[in-house]
């Protein structure tokens, strides 16, 4: 829930700290004091788009405090993966518009896109306004009310269903691509039968080129490599007694030898230069066998260098190197016998799609009884609550229908369906706004006031089912009145016992059900009007009743009328305990 609103320099309002109740909260106030403002902060915060226009001096801020709870598990994990922190199970979201420059937006105290804060205000707020009342004449929304209603049960049926649908939509996608791609995967096959056969008959080894470039630089440089080796041999062992470099070390032991006893270093020393000569003998001899083993070979340097051509040409075609050539080459077997196996590939696909469309029939049947009881569940309680909220002789009918054909699939008893990614339904909700009408679309034949009542009593019937933390109405009570607006501001408290409702309202009829009051009041007095919010207890809440009733605060009579309506919110709230 949300517990706290901060606004600064936002419209009319230049400071306001909002503490908002944990059940049923109104916002009252004389039009044009600013209660949009209030509605355009939350809704800055829920990540829409903010206007310097309503930029007060310098910048505008707007901070809300959210209380996160247990159910709240999806937004905290959004909070962590946008580097947001969550401090004793308070968040803080805020956004901040300059006048000029870009605007910021701040979740658990990082900076983030506004794109996040409408991804973790979706999972906490949902707001019920004019858009709403756009939103719920869509069939996908009425949809996904009734799916929302109808529970566990129902959800779980809709997995396995979706499980069998991408399963489905897999086969039947691979089954296309080698049907219609026949052609082309024909030409496929044949370029990688005829790459295969050019690299079969070169038949390359693994490192091949590397090996024969190596074998080709020593070829062609044979003669400077046995002169280097020639006189490197003599450098370090002249076979005619000169001053080589084994005879030097040679000599600098025999002269050591002499006086090392006579120092511990010296003799270490010694010992290094004993296996200088060492290894001076072994490079010596191996220098000696490598100078041999030199021989030029003019017919095997033309075949090493007519090789790596036909070895580059494949370099070229197939891969950079030779283990690339390779590689494409055992990729290329794999292909070609998938392609090659076609025909078998395809009778086994069409019969797993077979089982698959058997399958997914049967799931999409058990979801449609599914989806029917809880239609006319939910079509009887929200007409129930529409009888309470002063439409007697309406009547909610929540229709279900079949997906419009166009794949001439079945569900195996020959009745053609048309599978969709929510099951082989469409849902309509139909209103007969009273005794004698023909139930019509929502939207078609119902008023403004009619369809803010449609709305309210269906999120009465779904409250507890999947609800957000916090719900915010706008202009529910539109085009109502009398003991309808009685009956809204009963509903409304009743919504507030299962989720935090929040509502703009200008019917004292609502306002008095209440648990948490809180006004807009314009000041016009300086050079600037402004607006502050303030929450009303007592006498203070009975005033602003009879303001609203009557226009008049001070009357007598409205003050009256104030009492009963507030008699009657502590009677509700009184039986809601």
């Amino acid at each position: 829930m949300i517990s706290e609103l901060s606004i600064r320099g936002l419209g009319v309002i230049e400071s306001a700290d909002i503490h908002l109740g944990a059940r049923f909260t109104v916002l009252t106030g004389e039009t044009g004091a600013g209660k949009t403002m209030v509605l355009t902060a939350l809704g800055m915060l829920m990540g829409a788009k903010a206007s310097t226009s309503l930029v007060r001096g310098e910048r505008a801020r707007v901070e809300g405090r959210w209380l996160l709870t247990g159910g709240d598990d999806e937004a905290a994990r959004i909070v962590r993966d946008v580097g947001g922190e969550i401090d004793t199970d308070e968040l803080i979201l805020a956004r901040v518009v300059p006048r000029e420059g870009r605007a910021r937006a701040f979740v658990g105290g990082a900076s983030v896109p506004a794109a996040a804060l409408a991804e973790i205000s979706g999972e906490l707020v949902a707001v019920h306004g004019q858009s709403e009342q756009i939103r719920i004449r869509q069939p996908a929304r009425q949809r996904a009310l009734l799916d929302a209603f109808a529970g566990e049960a129902f959800a779980a049926l809709r997995r396995h269903y979706r499980d069998l649908f991408d399963d489905y939509q897999r086969v039947s996608a691979d089954v296309t691509e080698r049907v219609d791609g026949g052609q082309r995967r024909a030409a496929e096959a044949e370029q990688l039968r005829h790459g295969l056969e050019v690299i079969a008959a070169v038949a390359p080894q693994p490192g091949e080129d590397d090996a024969l470039r190596v074998e080709e630089e020593r070829l062609a440089n044979v003669e400077d490599l046995a002169g280097a080796c020639r006189h490197a041999h003599t450098a370090l062992s002249d076979d005619d007694g000169g001053d080589d470099a084994l005879a030097r070390v040679g000599a600098a032991v025999r002269q050591l030898e002499r006086v090392a006893d006579f120092d511990p270093d010296l003799a270490q020393l010694v010992d290094r230069l004993r296996e200088c000569a060492g290894l001076l003998a072994d490079v010596t001899a191996d220098v000696a066998s490598f100078t041999a083993g030199l021989e030029g070979d003019p017919n095997r340097l033309a075949w090493v260098q007519d090789r790596r051509a036909t070895l580059s040409r494949l370099t070229r075609t197939y891969g950079a190197t030779i283990d690339e050539v390779l590689a494409w080459a055992a990729a290329s077997a794999a292909r070609l016998a998938d392609l090659e196996g076609d025909d078998d590939a395809i009778e086994t696909l069409r019969a797993e799609q077979d089982r698959l469309r058997l399958e997914l029939g049967e799931a999409a049947e058990a979801m449609s009884r599914e989806r029917q009881r809880a239609a006319d569940r939910l079509a009887a309680r929200v007409s129930a609550e529409l009888t309470a909220l002063a439409m007697p002789d309406a009547t909610l009918h929540i229709h279900l229908s079949r997906l419009p054909d166009a794949s001439g699939l079945d569900t195996g008893d020959g009745e053609p369906v048309a599978f969709g990614p929510e099951g082989i339904d469409q849902v309509a909700f139909l209103l007969a706004a009273h005794r004698g009408a023909t139930a019509a679309p929502l939207g078609q034949g119902a008023s403004g006031g009619e369809l803010s009542r449609v709305m309210l009593a269906l999120e009465v019937a779904l409250a507890g089912v999947d609800a957000v933390p916090t719900m915010v109405f706008d202009e529910v009570d539109a085009g109502v009145g009398g003991r309808a607006a009685v009956e809204v501001g009963r509903r409304l408290a009743r919504l507030a016992r299962h989720t935090q409702v929040i509502v703009v309202t200008h019917l004292p009829q609502v306002a008095a059900f209440a648990d948490t009051h809180l006004v807009v009041a314009k000041d016009a007095r300086g050079a600037i009007t402004s607006s502050s919010v303030t929450a009303l207890t007592g006498d203070d809440r009975r005033r602003e009743l009879a303001r609203m009733l009557a226009g008049q605060e001070d009357s007598d009579h409205a003050l009256a009328h104030a009492d009963e309506l507030l008699a009657l919110g502590v009677t509700e709230h009184a039986s809601g305990h």
